[in-house]
Formats: C-alpha cells, structure tokens, sequence
C-alpha cells in the first residue's frame, strides 16, 4: 500500500508539468493533435504480406510514400515480433538496419526516424550513426529492458514503452513503476504503447482498449498499434489483407479515448480517420 501510495503521489506532481511534445533532434513535435506513424517493415515475415520489403529501392519508395500520404513519422523494424515468429539474430537485424536507415536519410534527411528495436546496442547505433529520433520497443522483459532503459537514458531520446499486461490495472501498475525508473534514471520524453496484441488474448484486446482513457492517469502520449491486427481479423472472419475497414473503425474509437500516435500500415487512411474525427472531437 506505501508503494502504490508514493508512485500516486509521485504522477499527481508530475501533472502539472504534462506536455504535448516531445523533443526530436531538438525540435518539438506537437502531439495535442494526433499523428500518424508509418511502418516500415524491413523482415520477410511480417504478419502482413502486404508490407514486407526487402529492397533499398522499396525502402525509400515506403518512406517517400508516408511522408506524401501525411505521416509525421516513421517506425522501421527489421525484426518481426508477430506472434510464433523467429525472432533473427543481432547481426541479421544490424544487416537489414544497415541497408535502409542510410538509404532513407539520404532521400529524406529532415523525416524523423523510429526504430523498432528491443535490442540495446542496435538502438544506441541507429541513434548516433543516423540521427533516429525515436526508439520504439517492444520489449523482452529480461534483463536486456533495464539495459535499453539505460541506454535511452544516454542517448536523450523519445522512448516508446510497451506493455504485454492483459489488463489495465496490471498495465497501469506495470507503467507507473517502469515511468518512475525512466524519469530518475533521465528519459524526458516517455510514450505509452498498451501492446495491443502482446500477451493478451483477443478478449483482454477489446477489454483494455475499452478502458483506454484510464492511462491518461500518468500524464504521457498515448501510441497504440493495432493495424491489421488478429483481434481485426480474427474477429471479422477475414485475413489482414482485408482488415483495413476495421481497423479504420478502432482508430476513430481510439482517437475518442485521445491517442496521440496511431502507428499503421495504411497512412492515407490514417490520415484521413483523424481528420474526420477533429470534426467531432478534436478543438480546432
């Protein structure tokens, strides 16, 4: 009780200094109207067939594409994390790294960049050979997470945290714990991903997306990825090729429980959810 009682009072002092930036290579990004985060998939097994790429030359033609179509950001991974998924070696994912973090500075010197990584010495590489703006980590709740909470630390960037809790008020604990140690070891600038997908099953999903509004206890942006996903699918009776209607509907459902980041597949689609939703929802 004396534990739960410090981290209330330790995020009811930090409500007033809640933000709706988050500082990329020293500029301010502004939050307080959503914005959309394309993926680059850089694997050869992705979930979704339809964005796995493997090309320098389709690395920048995905990236050009974001970019046009409206997303502020962009998130590369070159490991898959699907469910059942190999995950490839340190090496591999070094190698894949290597081919299109270049190849996109070089087209696009000013995007801001996110790398989907739970690895520590691939996040510290991708930040100070390239300029990555953001490290997005899924998370392997070993030893290595304290390792990458240190490593953030250092390198003074935006870190997106994930939960794999199956309900929110384990997530809510889980999160409260993991942003004080983030905030005392340094890390400014923290985005909440519940994890849609991870360690849930398609139930705990829709329970915790339901309940979406409490995270904002903790004062931080809100990232959710839930494109195309199998609690979509699976509950539509369909395959991830045909999951883009519904995933319109969860993102418009998400931007009423105030999402800052929807990281996707479909950026256009994205794009054009939240500016349908600021109609009615969103003060102009």
């Amino acid at each position: 009780m004396k534990y739960i009682c410090n981290i209330f009072f330790y995020f009811r002092e930090k409500m007033e200094m809640a933000h709706d930036t988050i500082n990329v290579n020293g500029t301010l990004l502004d939050l307080s109207e959503p914005q959309v985060m394309g993926i680059v998939n850089i694997t050869p097994d992705s979930f979704y067939a339809g964005s796995r790429i493997q090309l320098e030359e389709e690395v920048v033609s995905r990236a050009a594409a974001i970019l046009e179509e409206g997303g502020k950001l962009i998130d590369i991974g070159a490991c898959s994390t699907r469910p059942g998924g190999a995950v490839v070696t340190q090496e591999e994912e070094y190698d894949r790294l290597k081919m299109a973090l270049p190849a996109i500075r070089q087209h696009f010197p000013d995007a801001i960049l996110s790398v989907d990584t739970f690895r520590p010495f691939i996040a510290q590489w991708a930040v100070n050979k390239y300029g990555v703006s953001i490290i997005n980590d899924v998370g392997d709740m070993s030893v290595r997470r304290e390792e990458m909470f240190e490593t953030v630390a250092r390198l003074q960037v935006p870190y997106i945290l994930m939960s794999t809790s199956g309900n929110m008020h384990d997530m809510l604990m889980t999160f409260s714990r993991e942003v004080q140690h983030l905030h005392a070891l340094g890390v400014k600038d923290v985005i909440l991903d519940p994890g849609f997908g991870f360690g849930k099953t398609l139930d705990e999903n829709y329970a915790i997306m339901r309940e979406m509004e409490r995270l904002h206890a903790l004062q931080l942006p809100l990232l959710v990825g839930i494109s195309r996903k199998s609690m979509i699918y699976k509950s539509l009776g369909v395959t991830p090729d045909e999951a883009l209607n519904g995933t319109s509907v969860l993102h418009g459902y998400l931007l009423q429980k105030g999402v800052s980041i929807l990281r996707v597949h479909d950026v256009r689609e994205a794009v054009e959810t939240i500016t349908l939703m600021k109609k009615l929802i969103i003060p102009v």
